[in-house]
């Protein structure tokens, strides 16, 4: 649940022969992540036996502490807000004698114990999984001793280290939260987002520290839960890379539902001030302004795990954030070795993580492979409404001097769309102005992570906007509009 960042520079590493004899093929994989265990099945599946080491459990942090919590906290919160306007819909709530109920009230406690039992669930059953497929668990952590060896210390067992010999290495560690020297997370009132679902009560006033993709979604979760949040934003507005016009819808939104948006404000320090229930905490920003409240969530990127764990011994290349430097198979600098997932700094999506793990094995294995193509890479914030894209962006377009066209349509015109009360979201596609390809597409709306998926489709097999717009669409349907500004797009020939 971390920002999209460039790219980092690919690498020409000395790229390994692909095994030939796949049952004697070792793959040793050092993260139980997305990245790391559909890697797992692959190789696998194609015959290779096969290591996984993870330090928290399967699934890594997607499962237990990111993706997965997070995203079943933001589904209640998305009731929550439902709820509060279903009045606009003729829906009354009453209590037992038929008089105007209380406000809806959320039970945090209850709350994070269901969202944290889903996640240990999640994580079972990607275990039971990877056992039904025989494949080699070990919990601890591992490193790196050459190129092809790793050394394993297994958690909390005091057995010695165990040593793997290795054909094959994938490093899929992922990343963890960054912290500011001084606003050190105390897990009470200082939390990264891998410590919110410690929480048994909502703040009283909820401090968000910056307005990327993590930060936004637990503001606005937050707030639809019936806390008062104030987002802190160092940019001249939220979500600052991505598309102008659903980022400024973003803004409009929270501002409207009552949060405290303070933009081009840096904060430079937290700290917890008194004791026991007098306790607050205090966010000193730049310019002197202290901003109190009861809590603060410190979202300011994530550093990945990539120090320590005998990279750099091995002969591995980092960036100079961290990051292993892999090319479009995964590859890095040194032959035999792998990296998949959060630690490369591609896009720290669970999707992609996933798709660089099975194209690792693939190609390490000899199957066929394609490499990966970013262009096609559907991404979406859990806001409310959602915020998804795919292929390029109206920045890029701009920046490389590419010609396009933009058509864009309001979502409250659509009649399904008028029917659930949505009222916020439009549907915005780019296309070449003479051959009507479909370069890319942003989608504003609730279920934007399910609207995307034709226009991904158009970008990936670089279908026309007349294609899209040719395929029938139900009536009503929010998917409607993509069809809509589809035929908005038509570039009438002769």
């Amino acid at each position: 649940m971390t920002e999209t960042q460039t790219p980092p520079p690919v690498p020409s590493p000395a790229g390994p022969t692909p095994t030939q004899d796949l049952q004697a093929t070792r793959i040793v994989i050092l993260g139980g992540g997305p990245g790391g265990y559909e890697a797992a099945l692959v190789a696998r599946r194609l015959g290779a036996d096969v290591t996984v080491v993870e330090r928290q459990g399967l699934g890594g942090a997607a499962v237990l502490t990111d993706v997965v919590p997070s995203k079943t906290l933001i589904a209640t919160a998305e009731w929550m807000a439902v709820a509060r306007t279903a009045s606009e819909l003729g829906i009354r709530t009453v209590d037992a004698d038929g008089d105007a109920a209380h406000r809806l009230v959320v039970d945090l406690a209850a709350v994070n114990t269901r969202v944290m039992a889903l996640a240990a669930a999640q994580s079972a059953d990607i275990r039971a999984r990877l056992e039904r497929e025989n494949i080699t668990m070990l919990i601890g952590d591992g490193r790196l001793d050459g190129p092809s060896r790793v050394v394993v210390t297994p958690e909390g067992t005091g057995a010695d280290e165990i040593v793997l010999d290795a054909d094959v290495v994938l490093v899929a560690t992922g990343a963890t939260p960054r912290v500011l020297p001084d606003a050190q997370p105390d897990g009470v009132r200082i939390l990264t987002w891998t410590q919110l679902y410690r929480l048994d009560a909502l703040p009283t006033k909820l401090v968000v520290v910056g307005s990327g993709v993590t930060g936004a979604e637990f503001a606005g979760a937050y707030n639809a839960l019936g806390c008062e949040v104030v987002l802190v934003s160092s940019r001249d507005r939220v979500l600052p890379g991505e598309d102008a016009d659903a980022a400024n819808l973003i803004e409009d939104v929270f501002r409207s539902r009552g949060m405290t948006v303070m933009s081009r404000q840096r904060a430079e320090a937290a700290r917890v001030v008194g004791e026991g229930e007098d306790a607050h905490v205090e966010v000193v920003l730049s310019d002197g302004t202290v901003v109190t409240g009861s809590h603060v969530l410190m979202a300011v990127g994530s550093i990945p795990s990539t120090r320590g764990i005998g990279l750099e011994e091995a002969g591995v290349r980092l960036t100079e954030s961290g990051h292993v430097e892999v090319d479009k198979v995964s590859r890095t600098s040194v032959r035999g070795i792998y990296a998949a997932g959060d630690c490369t700094g591609i896009f720290p999506l669970a999707s992609v993580a996933a798709m660089q793990g099975r194209v690792a094995m693939s190609h390490a294995l000899g199957d066929a492979v394609q490499p990966l193509k970013l262009r096609t890479v559907a991404a979406n914030i859990f806001t409310a409404p959602e915020i998804a894209t795919v292929g390029y962006s109206e920045k890029a377009l701009r920046e490389q001097s590419s010609k396009y066209s933009v058509t864009i349509l309001p979502l409250n015109r659509n009649p399904r769309a008028k029917m659930l009360g949505i009222r916020e979201g439009f549907v915005k596609m780019f296309a070449h102005p003479e051959a009507g390809v479909v370069l890319g597409g942003v989608v504003v709306a609730p279920r934007a992570s399910e609207l995307i998926f034709p226009i991904t489709l158009a970008v990936a097999h670089r279908l026309t906007v007349d294609d899209v717009a040719e395929a029938f669409t139900v009536y009503p349907s929010l998917s409607g509009s993509i069809a809509e500004v589809a035929r908005m797009g038509h570039h009438r020939i002769g």
